[in-house]
Parts: C-alpha cells; sequence; structure tokens
C-alpha cells in the first residue's frame, strides 16, 4: 500500500468523522432551540443585529446582566419574579449568548479569535434599552456581567449599580485551560463541534456544580436554564474569546472606576471560588467614591440563588440611595 494512498485513505476517514460530528452537533443544536426557545422579545439595534430581551413588571427600571456561560433564563428561573412587583425589569441576553446577536461580523468565524469587550457589549445592550424606552435604570450584572454593568457605569446613563460576584478587577495569574484553548485560533475551531456533539449529562451536571459550589442549584434549575443554548458552537467560540480576552479590559477599565459616583452596591460571597472576593469586590470597593460592599458568609458565585433576599435588599438600597424610591 503507498504512502499516497495511506494519505488520502486519511484525509477521507477525517473529513468523514469531521461530517459526522457537524451532523451531530447540528442536530444537537436544533434540539436545544427547540427545548429551551426565546422567552422574551427581540430588539432591533441596527445593522441586522437584534438583542433578547425578557420585559416585565412595573416600577423604576431595573437591567439585570447575566454571568459566562449563562443567558437571562438565569435570572428568569426564579429571581425576576422577586423584583417584577416593585421594579420594570429588563433582562438581557449578552451579545453572542442565548438568542442575542454579536455586535458586528467581525467577532464570528471559526479561526476568528476576536471578542468584544465589555464596553462594546454594554454599549449594544444600551441601544436595546433605549428602545425599550429605559432611561435611567438600576443596572445589575453578574460575574461577567458584572464587568459589562461597570461598563455601562462608566459610558452610560444610569441611576445606579449593582455588582454580584462580579469579574471588575485584574487578577493573577492564568484563566482555567479551557478558556485558554477556546480563546486561540485553532482550539476555537476544532473543540467547539466535539463539545457540542458529545457533551454528556454528567459532565453538565458537574460544570453547573462547580459554578454554585459550596451552594447546591435550586431544583429544577438546569432543565430550565438551557444548557443546551451553552453549548452551541457559536455560543462557545463567543463565550470562551469574551472571558480570554476580558482581563486586559478590566485593566484599563479599573483606572476609570473612581470616576462612577453613582451609588454602587456590591454583593459577594466569601467562599466564592470562580470570581474571588479579595481579587474582586474587596479591591473595588476601595476604588470606588460611593460603593457598599455586602459580603455573604459561607456562600459561593451564585448569590442570586443562594441568597436572593440579600441581592434583593442591595437594589432596594440603591433605589433608595439613587433617588428611586
Amino acid at each position: 500500500m503507498s504512502v499516497r494512498f495511506l494519505s488520502v485513505l486519511t484525509l477521507v476517514l477525517a473529513a468523514g468523522c469531521s461530517a459526522l460530528v457537524e451532523r451531530r452537533a447540528d442536530t444537537r443544536e436544533a434540539e436545544a432551540v427547540r427545548e429551551w426557545p426565546p422567552v422574551g422579545q427581540f430588539v432591533d439595534v441596527g445593522g441586522g443585529r437584534r438583542v433578547h430581551a425578557l420585559v416585565t413588571g412595573s416600577g423604576p427600571d431595573l437591567v439585570l446582566i447575566h454571568g459566562a456561560s449563562g443567558n437571562l433564563r438565569d435570572f428568569a428561573f426564579d429571581f425576576v419574579d422577586q423584583v417584577k412587583g416593585r421594579y420594570r425589569v429588563i433582562a438581557f441576553d449578552r451579545p453572542g449568548l442565548g438568542y442575542s446577536d454579536r455586535p458586528s461580523d467581525a467577532f464570528g468565524g471559526a479561526f476568528n479569535t476576536a471578542a468584544e469587550s465589555p464596553a462594546q457589549q454594554a454599549d449594544m445592550l444600551w441601544q436595546a434599552a433605549e428602545k425599550l424606552g429605559v432611561t435611567r435604570p438600576i443596572v445589575l450584572g453578574h460575574s461577567y456581567g458584572g464587568s459589562v454593568a461597570m461598563a455601562w457605569g462608566l459610558d452610560h446613563p444610569a441611576a445606579a449599580l449593582v455588582i454580584v460576584a462580579g469579574a471588575t478587577m485584574p487578577w493573577p495569574g492564568e484563566l482555567g485551560l479551557s478558556y485558554t484553548v477556546l480563546g486561540s485560533s485553532l482550539g476555537g475551531a476544532v473543540l467547539p463541534p466535539l463539545v457540542t456533539a458529545f457533551a454528556g449529562e454528567d459532565r453538565i451536571n458537574s460544570a453547573v456544580a462547580a459554578i454554585f459550589a459550596p451552594d447546591q442549584p435550586p431544583a429544577g434549575y438546569l432543565q430550565y436554564v438551557g444548557p443546551g443554548l451553552t453549548l452551541r458552537r457559536e455560543s462557545l467560540r463567543a463565550n470562551g474569546r469574551q472571558v480570554d480576552s476580558l482581563r486586559p479590559h478590566v485593566v484599563a477599565m479599573s483606572q476609570r472606576y473612581p470616576a462612577i459616583t453613582i451609588p454602587v452596591e456590591l454583593v459577594h460571597g466569601d467562599a466564592d471560588n470562580t470570581v474571588p472576593l479579595d481579587v474582586h469586590s474587596r479591591r473595588l470597593d476601595a476604588l470606588l467614591p460611593n460603593s457598599t460592599l455586602t459580603v455573604l458568609t459561607g456562600v459561593g458565585h451564585m448569590p442570586h440563588h443562594a441568597r436572593p433576599q440579600a441581592v434583593v435588599a442591595a437594589i432596594d438600597r440603591a433605589a433608595r440611595k439613587a433617588g428611586l424610591r
């Protein structure tokens, strides 16, 4: 058997495996969209771009911005119900996640490592908010969404900010290997189809458990939030690249934080191993001229599920300080 024949055979087998992976990924993505359809409305922000938003309730405007690997269903699971009686709630899918588009085609493509910054995401969400009649909202950001909320506070009108376990400050060391690989050109092309096609329920359950630890996910949370939406190929790429490129943005943003004079409420668990309290919220609190830090003992990375009453209290304080109540 010649070397040339073996080479051709190898290429044919590789192409066949690739086609199999892509077909399985297509099937699983279609299943995810059927199982977890949009729960809100779509807002046109120009250029053919749309933002998915859930709008409900009445009162002062409260914008909710979710974290990495998520979508607005994280808030819609039960937190929205706890605040919609006193606030008009606008929960967004961040650009590239859930059902929101990315700001530009420049961020797409399997081999493209470009990612939208927190400022670019905040700008796109602000455009959507304007279309919904929002003028002076309380902006709440969780985890990665905390950096987007801070960018909103730097560049767009807001009455107050509420940062929940927010990734807002430069951190020492490197991110996990998965983000480094997904953020690379080759890894971003090769890995997402495999994850989309073959990620099993056990792997998904363990990942969600790690995010909540030491707390437990609420009953029914995983079935509602839609992990299949996050595991779509383009969502995996967008999420990986956004997280992998975040640090330089928060380095630059942190130099501007002292200029934020509106009320800022910080809520953070002292058992958070995903976004550590001492690295982020404690240091952010030291920079801000008008902030209050609430530390939740024994709570991990999901305070709005583990201690929702503490987050609601922070929103109410922000509203009072901003003169909205």
